[in-house]
Formats: structure tokens, C-alpha cells, sequence
């Protein structure tokens, strides 16, 4: 059983269970968001703050990268995106006293949750393993010129540059992340993994392959003009409310809305919006058609759906799959090899319901498909993302206003993090650019993502990971595996805001390099500064904080590159890290010349609003593929197997948590509050498996060759999940997936389709 937490930090293993809620937002959300906010930050700081939030002349909620329309809302943040500006704006401090008073053997034991809600760290600070008596091992402050030149030493001390990594969160701004990236290849290697490395890699590696660009192509006011949406593998009342208000949008233009989830989604079944006073109280029922998939069916769905419309006379846009399609024969004769039986086998929907889907994608002209990690985490998920561009492709549904392929990205600027070099199999191009511009000779081997990081650092061949951001340990699988390769490493360091389970889990010296939030006034020494980001659609725009820091102690994240490059590098980098930290209009104008899309960046990024980058299959029905066109592709149907006795687990997040940030215990529209370790059964399933609601289980992932993972501890809780599916929260479950169960191609942990069995806890 995992180690109790000690007194202080909530028990999460109790929760109260009441039925699922069937509408999302409302005034509930307004008095949730009021009482974080206000436990964190104060009535005063509260009010100043909120309204600031996704402004034109505010900063960019840190939680999600939904877009923002021209016209803005006084309250233009949702309820997560108020938790998740709240936690960054906390009056809370964390400061070396804290570290005294806990221990690195104390910090370990501690929950996420915990960690979290102790506030904003206000020092550098440098843990080293073994130096002081066996269990005292404890972070100390130090001065920042100290701590880079302990990361210059271990980075110079390496065989090869090839054994340092480079990671970066999505909520790392452009310059910033620009920067990281130009620093690691200058020092000598690609080893650039990122959060997009473990959830929407594989959309950009199916775009990539099908239509030439690794981003979605629709804008905003393209969803509120499409005829028919449909949300795949998606909860956007949780992971992306302000969604909401745009589904809604383009329902009352007319729109459809197709949803296709394993569990129902309380804001896709009704969105109470809080900007109205009649949306609060009746709202909006969003979807048209529910299909209740079984996990991993996807593919099998659009891969029937797609001979059907094959098979039906005028459906398909031949002058488009003409002119501008490549491979349509190849991809045809296998649609029209679909199966009925197989398909509802894989599914679990009935013939009915897809009927009723074909329905309505046969009478729409502009169709546009979103989807999130529903799709993305799947061994099959690349296959499965090109089977929805078939679909579109056939319909001639890119390029076309109100269509369009839209991969909903998670954190705010993780798209931009990749649009700036973060990567580690960069395009020959851009390295030519780069080389150009600095006078640099960028590796051109390919480095590691994150699940090849993580066993570099297990087989001893990476010793140094840097952090930018996020919580390596806690987003990554294979728990045990992956903190057991961490201790591995000679130097961990983590740029950071506040606490996670990646401050307890350390090489053997760690240092924490506390940075300015997005909310917090950055001056530097040729004034006040401002950041830009990119949205999931594209648009990129400026982000300025307005509060003063929580520490005269920080540096903002271009400052803390600029010096680390500095000590590590020396006189032998002739890159003006000095006039990058003075003034970040000097790095956009560098970014200027080596990224296309960006001409006359600091011009066009001062007006409100910003502008938005170039997308040529949007912009032109031009496909930059290897063919020229965009491509037709005819992957074998996959769909997870599960035998009997067992379930399939999918990984997913509660409503009062981002990524692996746990605002609090409670998911209030699945009905559970309390408490984190849990696991969703269908009442049909629990039945079968004498799994009585309420009671306790250990879950017992089974992949290839016998390999098993155990999670311990998780209440039964019956729920109206698709039949023989579960569903449970990460980061608890992460330690289900092992290290090497990854999609194909894109090699993103499978976390949503986990074979599961069951053991009396």
C-alpha cells in the first residue's frame, strides 16, 4: 500500500459519492470560483487580477489554450482558469523556513494536493542527497550566481552534450521558450522533450503526414459557423470550459453537435452560461447525439463511417479529392473492406446511432472535428486522428470556412512552446535558420522525447534533466519506474512557481530556480516587459502580468535562460544573452528572422489581439506533404482487445484539477467530492464482477509478456461509463502504464486504453 500522508495533508481515499450532474457551469461555478479565489488571493487581489485574465491588454490565463475572440467578456476566464490564475496568485509564500521544517524524506511522502496549496516558492534553493544525516537531506537557499554555476559545472562535466536534457512545460512563453531551445543547441544537443511529447504528439504527427501542417486548421469563428462539430474524446466542461460558450455560439446559428465519449460529459449535455442571466438558469443543451463509445473504438467508427459515405451517391467532394488528394484509391478500398459486425463489436454503439451520425454528417457542408487526449493516448491513436482527416478530406471539410480539423491543445502556449523550436526532431529548415541567424552549428542528430528521456536516464546514458516548467515526475507513466530513473540523474533543476511531486523526487543535487508567473509585473533593466503566447488556434498574442512578484527573489524564465547560458557557455557564445534579458523585443526580433509567420513580430504583436500565423491548408487548400497534396491514409482498424474478468481503464482528470496541478478533492459534475482514489465502473460490470459500489480494489494492469503495474487503494464507484470501460484519475494511475506502452509513431504513453483487472484492496 502506497505510504499514508502525514498529519496535515487531507486524506483523498474517502470520498463521498453522490449521482452525476447533467449540466455544467451556472451559478455553482461562479461560487466556486468566488471561494477559490478568495482563499488564495483576497477579495482586493481577487477583483484586480480576475478582470485582467485574457484581456487585450491583461495575461494569458495560465491554464488552457482556448482562444479568445476579438471581443472580449469583462469575465473572459472560466472556473478552472480562475483556479488556476488563483493558485499563481496566491499570498501563500514558500520560503527557506518551509524547507527547514521539511525535509526532502517529509516532501516525498506528501500529496500533489499538499504540495500544491503551500504557495509560491521565494528563493533559489539547492538540495544535495547524502550530505546531511541520513533522513535530514533538505533544501537550502542559495544566491542565483551559486546556482548556475552548479548547473554550469555539471553541464561542462558531461561526456557528451547528448547526456543533458532540456524539458519544457506548455505554459512557457515564446520568448522563453525560443531561448531554451537556442541555448540547448548551442550547448550541442536536440534533447528538447515536452509536454506535447505525452498528449497531443500524435495529432501532430497524423497532421504532419496528411494535410502537411501539425496544428488544427479552423479558427474560432470558423466553429461558430460550421453546420455540424463533433467532440471526440474530449470533456470540455472540465479540461476547457470557455469551449462551452463557443459550442453554444454556433448552436444557436444552427449548428449540430455530435459527442463521442465513453462517459457522458455534463457540459456537453447542458451549459449553464454564467454571462447571461437566462443561461444560468435554463442553459443550453449542446449535444444532438450522444455515442457512447467504448474506448479505443474510434478509429472502427470513422473508418465505417467513411465507407458510407463512400457508398453514397454525391457524398463525397470528388473536384476537392481531385485536385487537391492524393492516395483516394488505396484509402477507399480498404474503407469499403469496413465491417458492421466488427465495428459495433469495437464500439459498443448500435446500428441506429450510427445511422443517426451519418445522418448528420451527410447533411452538413461544414464540418468541423475536435478532439483532445480522448484520441491522442491510444497505441492505434495516429491511425485513428488520419481516419477522422479521411473523413473530412472526403467531404472536402479543409480549407473551407466553418470547417476543419481542431485538436483542442491543453496548456496555455504548448502549441507556441513547439512553434519556437521545442523539439527534439526539428526540421533541417528551421536548424539552417537558426545556424544562419547566430552564427551557430546546431546538432542535426534527433534527441529524445519524454518517454526516451526518461530511459536514458534509467540506463545511465542522460545524467542532467532541466526542467522548464511542469512536473516531470507527476505527468509522466510508469510511476516507479520513472522516480527510480530520476534518482538516477547527477543534477535535476526545476523552474518553477510552486511545489510538485518533481521537488521530492531528485537527482542527487536539485535545485528549485522559482520564476515570475503570468501574472506577476516583469521589469527589466530597459523597463517593464510583456511575453507572447499562441493559442490552439493559431493567434498569437502579448500577456502582461499586473501584480508585483511574490518575491523580489525571482527571475523571469528568458532572465534565468539568459544567465544559464551565460556561466555554462562563456565567452565562446557569441549570442547576446545580456541584451535578451534587458529587453525581450530583442528576442522577438531575432525570432522575427528565423521563424516564418513572424515578419515584423514586434509590430504586429503590439496590436490588440495580436495576429494570427500562416496555415496554408486553411489559408490556401495548399497541403505542404511530401506529395504535395493532401494525403488519403489506409491503416489497418485497431481497436483494444480485453479479456474476460477485466475492464479498460482510461486515465483522466477531475473537475478541480489541470494537468497535475489538484486544485482541491472534489469533481462536483461526476458527483464525487472528498476524495481522489477513485475508479468509475458501469453497474452492469461491477455486477458481473462483484465490485459492490463502495467497496475497495487494488487495479492490476496486464500488457504483453506479463507485465503487471498495481495501484492500490481505489472506492468502487458505480457510474455510467460505456460498457466494459472504467475510468479513474491521474496521476494516481500513472504508475498502470508502463514505459513502453506508447502509440505508434508518435510514441505517446497509451494512458487511455489500460487492461485492467481487479484485487480485493
Amino acid at each position: 500500500m502506497a505510504t499514508k500522508p502525514p498529519a496535515g495533508d487531507p486524506v483523498q481515499d474517502a470520498p463521498q459519492v453522490a449521482p452525476p450532474q447533467h449540466a455544467a457551469a451556472g451559478l455553482p461555478a461562479i461560487a466556486h470560483t468566488l471561494k477559490i479565489a478568495q482563499q488564495q488571493m483576497g477579495v482586493a487581489r481577487t477583483a484586480r487580477t480576475l478582470l485582467k485574465v485574457n484581456q487585450k491588454d491583461g495575461f494569458d490565463c495560465p491554464g488552457c489554450a482556448w482562444p479568445e475572440g476579438d471581443k472580449r467578456h469583462t469575465a473572459e476566464f472560466c472556473e478552472n482558469g480562475a483556479k488556476a490564475v488563483a493558485e499563481e496568485a496566491t499570498l501563500r509564500r514558500v520560503t527557506p523556513d518551509f524547507f527547514a521544517a521539511h525535509p526532502l524524506a517529509d516532501l516525498a511522502t506528501r500529496s500533489g494536493y499538499w504540495l500544491g496549496q503551500q504557495g509560491r516558492i521565494t528563493e533559489p534553493m539547492l538540495l544535495e542527497r547524502g550530505a546531511l544525516p541520513e533522513g535530514a537531506d533538505r533544501y537550502q537557499a542559495i544566491p542565483w550566481e551559486r546556482a548556475f554555476e552548479i548547473i554550469a559545472e555539471e553541464l561542462n562535466a558531461l561526456g557528451s552534450p547528448d547526456e543533458a536534457l532540456f524539458y519544457t512545460s506548455g505554459r512557457t512563453s515564446n520568448e522563453a521558450a525560443f531561448l531554451f531551445q537556442l541555448f540547448a543547441r548551442e550547448f550541442g544537443t536536440n534533447n528538447l522533450p515536452d509536454c506535447s511529447n505525452m498528449c497531443h504528439e500524435s495529432s501532430g504527427s497524423a497532421l504532419n503526414e496528411t494535410i502537411g501542417v501539425g496544428k488544427g486548421s479552423v479558427s474560432l469563428e470558423d466553429l461558430h459557423q460550421a453546420d455540424l462539430i463533433i467532440v471526440a474524446g474530449q470533456n470540455p466542461g472540465t479540461n476547457h470550459p470557455r469551449m462551452l460558450s463557443a459550442l453554444e455560439k454556433a448552436k444557436s446559428a444552427g449548428a449540430k453537435i455530435i459527442s463521442v465519449n465513453p462517459l457522458p460529459e455534463a457540459g456537453m449535455e447542458r451549459f449553464k452560461n454564467p454571462q447571461t442571466p437566462l443561461g444560468m438558469l435554463k442553459g443550453t443543451a449542446l449535444n444532438d447525439l450522444f455515442l457512447q463509445i467504448r474506448i479505443g473504438g474510434d478509429q472502427a467508427l470513422f473508418r465505417l463511417l467513411n465507407k458510407l459515405v463512400i457508398e453514397t451517391a454525391g457524398a463525397t467532394d470528388e473536384a476537392f479529392i481531385r485536385e487537391h488528394t492524393h492516395g483516394y484509391e488505396e484509402f477507399a478500398a480498404a474503407a469499403k473492406e469496413a465491417d458492421w459486425d466488427e465495428t459495433l463489436t469495437a464500439t459498443g454503439l448500435t446500428r441506429p446511432e450510427i445511422e443517426r451520425a451519418l445522418a448528420m454528417i451527410l447533411a452538413s457542408e461544414r464540418t468541423i472535428v475536435c478532439w483532445a487526449m480522448g484520441l491522442t493516448q491510444h497505441k492505434h491513436a495516429v491511425a485513428t486522428i488520419r481516419e477522422v482527416v479521411n473523413l473530412l478530406l472526403l467531404r472536402g471539410a479543409i480549407g473551407r470556412p466553418g470547417a476543419g480539423v481542431c485538436p483542442v491543445r491543453g496548456h496555455s502556449n504548448v502549441q507556441g512552446d513547439r512553434t519556437m523550436g521545442i523539439f527534439e526532431r526539428p526540421a533541417p529548415a528551421f536548424l539552417d535558420a537558426l545556424d544562419r541567424e547566430f552564427r551557430i552549428t546546431s546538432p542535426r542528430a534527433h534527441g529524445y522525447d519524454v518517454v526516451r528521456s526518461i530511459q536514458a536516464l534509467r540506463d545511465g546514458k542522460a545524467k542532467v534533466l532541466f526542467a522548464m516548467g511542469g512536473n516531470f515526475v507527476g505527468a509522466t507513466p510508469d510511476t516507479e519506474v520513472t522516480e527510480a530513473a530520476i534518482r538516477n540523474a547527477s543534477l535535476t533543476v526545476h523552474v518553477s512557481t510552486k511545489l510538485n511531486r518533481s521537488h521530492a523526487v531528485t537527482g542527487r543535487r536539485a535545485l528549485i530556480l522559482p520564476t515570475l508567473g503570468r501574472t506577476d509585473k516583469d521589469v527589466q533593466a530597459s523597463g517593464k516587459q510583456f511575453v507572447t503566447v499562441e493559442d490552439s488556434m493559431g493567434m498569437v498574442h502579448s500577456s502582461r502580468g499586473n501584480l508585483t512578484p511574490a518575491s523580489p527573489h525571482l527571475l523571469s524564465e528568458p532572465a534565468i535562460v539568459a544567465r544559464m547560458a551565460r556561466a555554462v557557455l562563456g565567452a565562446a557564445s557569441a549570442t547576446p544573452w545580456e541584451e535578451f534579458e534587458k529587453d525581450y523585443a530583442a528576442i522577438r526580433d531575432r525570432i522575427s528572422r528565423v521563424i516564418p509567420g513572424f515578419e515584423d513580430f514586434n509590430a504586429r504583436v503590439a496590436r490588440p489581439g495580436g495576429f494570427q500565423l500562416p496555415h496554408a491548408p486553411r489559408d490556401e487548400r495548399r497541403f505542404p506533404t511530401k506529395t504535395g497534396k493532401a494525403n488519403f491514409t489506409a491503416a489497418p482498424v485497431e481497436y483494444p482487445r480485453v479479456p474476460a474478468g477485466r475492464l479498460l481503464l482510461q486515465t483522466l482528470r477531475s473537475h478541480d484539477q489541470y494537468n497535475t496541478t489538484i486544485y482541491g478533492l472534489d469533481d462536483r459534475y461526476r458527483g464525487i467530492t472528498g476524495g481522489r482514489r477513485v475508479v468509475m465502473v458501469n453497474p452492469e460490470d461491477a455486477a458481473e464482477l462483484g465490485l459492490a459500489d463502495g467497496s475497495y480494489t487494488d487495479l492490476v494492469s496486464e500488457w504483453k509478456d506479463g507485465v503487471e503495474r498495481c495501484a492500490p487503494g481505489f472506492r468502487v464507484v458505480h457510474y455510467p461509463t460505456a460498457r466494459g470501460c472504467a475510468a479513474a484519475y491521474y496521476p494516481e494511475t500513472n504508475v498502470l502504464v508502463p514505459l513502453d506502452s506508447t502509440a505508434d509513431t508518435s510514441n505517446t504513453p497509451a494512458s487511455k486504453s489500460v487492461v485492467v483487472r481487479f484485487e480485493p484492496a
